[in-house]
């Protein structure tokens, strides 16, 4: 990546657009805040709430557990930088042996090439003119620059094709394989499929490289029918393989991978057979980097293989009681605008008061307003107004998009970082 473009975020200047953050920052630069280490609970921090922060253990935890995973059960990973659109993160995942960044829309992708990311999966049938204009100027720029996307439909194919005429060198595809008639994207059936891939092959402007697809979206997901659809999506590159529609390819890339299923992922990749070119098996799990406290905890294939390890959750939103108006409720000044609601509420761990922290028993997150988070109590639990309550949350991918820079805390609370998003 660009380390300069990266150092650069160091210096830009800390004022009202950063919620949580020390009022008495204001006009500093973050590398100059970061200097001073302050604490999120000390007297002197000056950090506000609502405050989301990242542990700075955990983060390096999760970074370090996935590049053993994936090395261990020989997998290329394009961790999924949606989740948290975060160059600093994307930077460390990289230098954790990522094979480069999968991404969703253009957007993200022009926010990974202004920092530099080198290889970029791109998981999503590309179609807009203007984009596809700029993709191509990127790649005649770069010739280091490794870009693959989705395709699953000859519609795509030629809308592509025609945006592309004139291009330097051509773009890499895959087919996506759909999961099945509830699945987001691609081709249905394996008929389908050849449909499409026979149309990449009538261009000029698009090279077939693989397969892919996303087994989350299986209906009714269990081992058996995750690892079916796997089956199915390798069958699929072996029979292209056989068919001579990878020519002019230099590997044959093999992808899927979301964060419930990686395990299936890892077991059916094993069995890929020996093709005519070398095999890209690529993952793209990208909850991994944070992990969460509710959703993805409950779901995550390291609860079935636990010797392979844990991740763990690196959120925490910490809000104030700033309402306890009777003995069986109360109100923290955080909300929609802050956590994520999609899928899960928050829930309540600690409470701090006075320096001291403590299990938050007896207290329930039980609705969200735009700014306040709704606490159900019992009547004697110990819970006034001031008081800091820490949350997990659940689903990274809509935390992240609600913090434009987030302070990374050791364990005592120390900041020794700040990560900048771009949703």
């Amino acid at each position: 990546m660009d380390t300069e473009a990266l150092g650069r975020l160091a210096e830009e200047q800390v004022d009202h657009r950063f919620k949580g953050l020390p009022p008495d920052a204001h006009g500093l630069t973050v590398r100059e805040l970061a200097g001073q280490h302050r604490n999120l609970f000390g007297a002197d921090g000056g950090f506000t709430t609502p405050l989301l922060a990242l542990s700075a253990e955990r983060l390096a935890h999760n970074l370090a557990l996935m590049q053993t995973y994936t090395t261990r059960h020989g997998l290329a990973f394009a961790p999924h930088g949606k989740t948290s659109m975060a160059p600093q993160l994307f930077h460390r995942q990289i230098e954790h042996g990522a094979w480069g960044i999968t991404l969703a829309v253009p957007h993200q992708v022009r926010v990974a090439r202004e920092f530099g990311v080198q290889r970029i999966f791109l998981a999503n049938e590309l179609v807009d003119g203007a984009a596809l204009r700029w993709l191509a100027g990127e790649l005649a720029a770069d010739p280091g620059f490794r870009f693959i996307a989705y395709v699953d439909s000859v519609r795509g194919v030629e809308l592509m094709d025609a945006a592309l005429r004139g291009a330097a060198r051509p773009v890499d595809v895959v087919v996506e394989l759909g999961a099945g008639e509830r699945a987001r994207t691609g081709a249905r059936t394996e008929a389908d499929a050849r449909a499409v891939a026979d149309a990449v092959g009538r261009t000029r402007t698009l090279r077939l490289v693989g397969v892919a697809g996303y087994e989350a979206q299986v209906p009714d997901a269990d081992p058996a029918r995750v690892r079916a659809w796997l089956d199915r999506l390798v069958a699929l590159a072996v029979a292209f393989d056989r068919e001579g529609l990878f020519e002019g390819a230099d590997e044959i890339v093999v992808s899927a991978g979301g964060s419930e299923w990686f395990d299936a992922v890892a077991d059916v990749f094993a069995g890929i057979p020996v093709l005519s070119l070398p095999v890209l098996k690529l993952l793209r799990s990208g909850a991994y980097v944070s992990h969460d406290d509710v959703h993805y905890r409950s779901l995550t294939p390291f609860n079935r293989v636990p010797e392979e390890g844990a991740l763990e959750p690196a959120f925490r939103l910490w809000a104030q009681v700033v309402s306890r108006p009777s003995a069986t409720e109360a109100f923290a000044n955080a909300g929609k605008r802050d956590v994520s609601y999609d899928l899960d509420l928050p829930v309540a761990q600690v409470v701090r008061r006075g320096g001291g922290e403590r299990p938050a028993a007896g207290i329930e997150v039980a609705a969200l307003s735009d700014q306040h988070l709704w606490l159900r109590t019992g009547p004697d639990t110990e819970i006034e107004v001031g008081d800091w309550i820490g949350f997990g949350l659940s689903h990274p991918c809509t935390v992240f998009e609600k913090w434009q820079l987030i302070p990374v805390a050791e364990a005592d609370g120390t900041v020794v970082d700040y990560i900048r998003t771009y949703f």
